[in-house]
């Protein structure tokens, strides 16, 4: 594995794990939900402790079994990705891609599922705290949050996570070492992130 490689999974595997959840949870989208909550356009798309709702649930039971099915092939390339995407066998499991432009080859993503945090968001939201970014968004209309315990934007690397559902969360991370989006990585998430959500629709 080539250096620049290695060390992108190596800085995802903790991106990922400081993004996961302790076990247990918090049990938030049990709670009914609330009107009023700040940042919420209706009643029904946040729950009363303010973790906004999934609108519509997504399929996800490829996705679990092979998180390199979250973007289609055109997808990919229409990102400047090389495909196909490679399994990895971190914890938890994801997908891996590069750039496909020979001289950015540096530059990778990493999608993972993230099936230990039962709650979906609700969990995400536990760890605000903890997190040394944390800033809520949507996607493609669909609640997510960039957050990292540790703020290594400046570096390249940014961390975006998606509610799929309101018990699944999908992480995206990724490493721009090189580019016009080293100084900015998050905004390439927000095009990953519409892809995979557009993608996920059509899964049946």
């Amino acid at each position: 594995m080539p250096k620049h490689i290695a060390r992108l999974a190596a800085g995802t595997v903790v991106a990922l794990s400081l993004l996961t959840a302790c076990s247990g949870g918090t049990g938030g989208t049990a709670e009914p939900p609330a009107s009023g909550t700040p940042g919420s356009t209706s009643s029904d798309n946040s729950s009363s402790n303010g973790v906004p709702k999934v609108p519509a649930p997504l399929p996800t039971e490829k996705l679990l079994a092979d998180p390199c099915s979250a973007l289609s092939d055109s997808d990919v390339q229409a990102l400047g990705l090389a495909s196909p995407g490679k399994a990895n066998d971190n914890t938890p499991r994801g997908c891996d891609w590069q750039s496909s432009d020979p001289e950015l080859s540096s530059n990778g993503i990493v999608i993972s599922p993230l099936p230990q945090n039962k709650n979906g968001l609700a969990d995400t939201y536990s760890m605000k705290s903890s997190q040394a970014y944390f800033e809520p968004t949507q996607i493609a209309g669909y609640p997510a949050v960039f957050a990292s315990a540790q703020d290594s934007r400046k570096s390249g690397a940014c961390a975006l996570v998606v509610g799929v559902t309101d018990q699944l969360t999908v992480a995206i991370v990724d490493g721009i070492n090189k580019g016009k989006n080293h100084d900015n990585p998050c905004e390439p998430l927000t095009k990953i992130g519409t892809a995979m959500i557009n993608h996920l629709k059509t899964e049946s």
